[in-house]
């Protein structure tokens, strides 16, 4: 764990499609009663279309919508208020956009056979199973030098979250 964790105000739940972050992300801003905003939400119509086509996202693609994720989360900072994020934040320098004092990285790590059974099984999401194999290519888990904890997605959401909670010191709201 990073020094200053214990200070973040604002979480930004991160990993490839399938990991659960948005399950755990929902569910750790419950328990604190901290705003949450599902950073998939924010991806312009054109990426969405492109994902739906199978087709992967280039960084041209993902700058802008980081650039969005980055407001919300400077909004939070700036307004002194908490919030957790979801934002697959799978490269280094995407993660750069995002950093700030007071964020802290949240990442899902799971093995592929787990992500591929989450993504085949759930309804109603834009990601196809089809680009796992592209999103675990361009992953670049977070570095000891980053603000982050790592939660491994072969656990219950609630066993998670409180993990998270726990790794963190946070208390539930």
């Amino acid at each position: 764990m990073s020094e200053g964790v214990l200070d973040a105000r604002v979480l930004v739940v991160t990993g490839v499609s399938g990991s659960g972050k948005s399950t755990l992300a929902a569910m750790v801003a419950e328990e604190l009663g901290w705003a949450f905003a599902e950073g998939d939400d924010m991806h312009p119509a054109a990426n969405v279309a492109k994902m739906e086509a199978g087709t992967p996202l280039t960084d041209e693609d993902r700058w802008p919508w980081l650039d969005v994720v980055a407001a919300w989360i400077r909004g939070h900072l700036d307004a002194g208020t908490n919030g957790v994020v979801t934002c697959s934040a799978l490269k280094r320098s995407y993660r750069d956009v995002l950093r700030a004092s007071g964020v802290v990285f949240v990442h899902v790590a799971g093995d592929r056979a787990l992500l591929e059974q989450r993504m085949a099984s759930r309804s109603g999401h834009f990601m196809p199973t089809s680009l796992l194999d592209s999103q675990l290519a361009t992953l670049e888990p977070p570095q000891a030098d980053e603000a982050h904890v790592t939660v491994t997605a072969d656990r219950t959401p609630a066993e998670e979250c409180a993990e998270v909670l726990r790794l963190l010191a946070l208390r539930s709201a």
